[in-house]
């Protein structure tokens, strides 16, 4: 049976030790080991056994398995069904983290617009704070005329390999190089602006193209304007949530634009010809039927939205709302009594009971 590796006892660190006294004695015991400091003929053996220690103690899942198995059996702490594969295939198992360029985060934001420019599109100018590539090292993260050289580490792959054996078999953990990141090269002095990771925050303002057409809670996606990759990754996108601010005479209603007509019941009983606005800014022409009805709908056609991604527009629904007066001058009063005399008590069919009661439930929402 292989000889089992106390990985506590090689960080110097109790069992209970905190992932920050983990990591503090693993910097402490690195710094004397690195081969690139330390002659002595076992600091590159120590130097791996280290890291080894660090990287399973460190990460908390890794650390549990390990800690279920005990410091005697330190070695089964990582075995699972791939470690199972291996003992019957009788291949190497190999284990590999993220290295070499990684991309940029994406970034959501929200801004709200008129419904005026929801209709006509256009563009907006949009500030989004982010990490872009460092402008003082252009993303090297080393600092201007510092020297860049190979990590003595990894030799330049990014990655350091380290061999296991346990009592199934070999292994072979492929991990990121814990002295230059993955990135393969060391420098001699870093960047003072971005500290060398190669990204500072910063305010970055673009111009944004509102399509004709975009409803509110729909999302923009602007590609490459999130935040810089990192040792050369590409950028990430940037997503735009867009919310329509109310307006004061037009409501939407997926590509229809609402508008509210008041008139008069003389209008109503009557008929008119009126004219009401338009999202456009012009002004249309209404026809009031004689006998309208309150909240009864006339059809403006294409006066609306236009289609998103497609040709024509919704329409404005023009609802009538008829308004009794509250107050009458003398002659109106005078009028209204005559009207009341001439019509007297109308009767009421089982329908216009019906009709009411339906607007009735619309009125209280349909309970």
């Amino acid at each position: 049976m292989a000889t089992v590796t106390d990985y506590y006892a090689v960080l110097g660190v109790p069992r209970t030790a905190s992932v920050e006294e983990i990591r503090s004695a693993y910097r402490k015991l690195a710094r004397q080991y690195h081969p690139d400091v330390n002659a002595e003929g076992d600091a590159a053996e120590r130097f791996r056994q280290v890291t080894e220690a660090y990287e399973v103690l460190s990460d908390a899942e890794r650390r549990q398995r390990y800690d279920m198995f005990g410091s005697a059996q330190g070695g089964l702490g990582d075995f699972g069904i791939g470690d199972l594969f291996e003992t019957f295939f009788g291949s190497e198992l190999r284990r590999r983290e993220p290295r070499g360029p990684m991309r940029g985060a994406d970034l959501r934001m929200e801004i709200e617009i008129e419904l005026l420019d929801s209709v006509k599109g256009g563009e907006r100018k949009i500030r989004v704070p982010r990490l872009q590539t460092c402008a003082r090292c252009d993303g090297s993260g080393a600092e201007p005329g510092s020297e860049i050289t190979q990590c003595g580490t990894c030799g330049g792959r990014g990655e350091v390999r380290q061999v296991q054996q346990s009592v199934f078999g070999r292994f072979v953990n492929v991990a990121t190089c814990p002295r230059c990141g993955g990135a393969g090269k060391t420098v001699d002095k870093v960047c003072t602006k971005c500290r060398g990771e190669g990204r500072e925050r910063k305010d970055h303002e673009l111009e944004l193209t509102i399509p004709a057409g975009i409803d509110d809670g729909q999302q923009l996606r602007v590609a490459g304007e999130g935040e810089a990759g990192m040792r050369g990754g590409p950028s990430g996108d940037l997503y735009v949530l867009i919310r329509i601010k109310e307006h004061a005479l037009f409501r939407r209603e997926g590509d229809d634009l609402i508008h509210v007509l008041r008139i008069s019941p003389a209008q109503a009983t009557l008929g008119d010809d009126l004219v009401v606005p338009t999202i456009d800014g012009a002004e249309a022409s209404v026809k009031v039927p004689s006998g309208a009805q309150h909240g009864q709908m006339v059809r403006l056609r294409a006066k609306g939205v236009p289609h998103l991604g497609t040709t024509g527009r919704g329409d404005q629904l023009v609802y009538l709302d008829v308004a009794v007066p509250r107050t009458l001058t003398k002659e109106q009063r005078a009028l209204y009594k005559r009207l009341h005399e001439l019509e007297g008590i109308p009767e009421q069919t089982t329908d216009d009971a019906r009709n009411m009661f339906d607007r009735i439930k619309d009125a209280i929402g349909g309970e």
